[in-house]
């Protein structure tokens, strides 16, 4: 089985009804995560945006920003915005990053309204 097809499967059963139709079978699906960031201890809100069709993966937005580069691993994307690596699982709702070894962030995510 193709990693894009492991990724579609795992995806449609976390998004279900909550993907929106965009056209030409695009659809979108948003998170709201709140990772916390050590060693400062300070909760950040962050957004994710994830856009798909039946056959691949689009697109992946953080906080409004373009991912321009992302790998996916069944239900996990990897990606990073400036300095921060991220990675986003949507079996288990979750937000890791690292900006650099400086700070680590670990939090849960939900699915919101699109």
């Amino acid at each position: 089985m193709s990693r894009w097809l492991a990724f579609l499967l795992g995806l449609g059963l976390v998004l279900g009804p909550v993907a929106v139709a965009q056209g030409q079978g695009e659809s979108r699906v948003r998170y709201r995560c709140e990772a916390v960031y050590l060693p400062a201890r300070t909760t950040w809100v962050r957004s994710v945006e994830i856009a798909y069709d039946r056959q691949q993966l689009r697109s992946v937005s953080i906080d409004g920003a373009p991912a321009h580069r992302y790998a996916v691993h069944g239900p996990v994307i990897l990606t990073s915005l400036d300095n921060e690596r991220i990675r986003f699982d949507t079996a288990s709702l979750s937000w890791q990053s690292d900006l650099r070894g400086l700070a680590q962030a670990q939090g849960r995510c939900e699915r919101s309204a699109p």
